[in-house]
């Protein structure tokens, strides 16, 4: 198998794994990257993959969100700007859309953009769905997985980290 071929499977499966002695003191991530045709999200330190997590999308997930209630999930880069420990959603990380790109499109087509996008657990009292939560798209519009990758995610993504949104 050439390099790049083992490169793309570690990448999509977690493989290339950043270890304390390659990440250095610590183990959070600077990047997230999500790859929304393969229901993917993986979180990257210093160009290795951190982890990589199985997600659901907003019901609608094709193309960039443009409106208030599309359920599409948006593409493109944003920041992992602050968080909330007492969501309906079993914790949740805000994605800083709309950006100011994403807003000008808005005022231009007289739309409201939506907002409140977030990589969140699953819903307060369905946590028995657990990893089905990803057999089909079921957010707003949100990034989910489910709670114990909530956990893992909370202690390794700081405020203040890029995620990029892939179609």
């Amino acid at each position: 198998m050439r390099a790049s071929a083992l490169f793309l499977l570690a990448f999509l499966w977690g493989g290339l794994l950043a270890t304390p002695a390659q990440a250095g003191e610590s183990l959070k991530a600077d990047k997230v990257i999500v790859v929304k045709s393969e229901r993917r999200m993986i979180l990257f330190r210093e160009r290795r993959v951190l982890r990589a997590y199985r997600i659901a999308l907003g019901f609608a997930p094709r193309e960039h969100k443009t409106r208030a209630g599309d359920g599409r999930t948006p593409e493109g880069r944003y920041v992992l700007d602050w968080r909330n420990p007492k969501s309906s959603f079993y914790r949740a990380l805000h994605i800083s859309y709309p950006n100011e790109l994403d807003r000008r499109q808005a005022r231009q087509r007289g739309i409201n953009p939506g907002g409140d996008i977030m990589i969140h657990g699953l819903p307060i009292g369905l946590e028995e769905i657990d990893r089905d939560h990803s057999k089909s798209d079921w957010t707003d519009g949100c990034v989910a997985v489910t709670n114990r990758e909530m956990d893992e995610i909370w202690e390794l993504v700081d405020d203040g980290t890029p995620i990029e949104i892939r179609p």
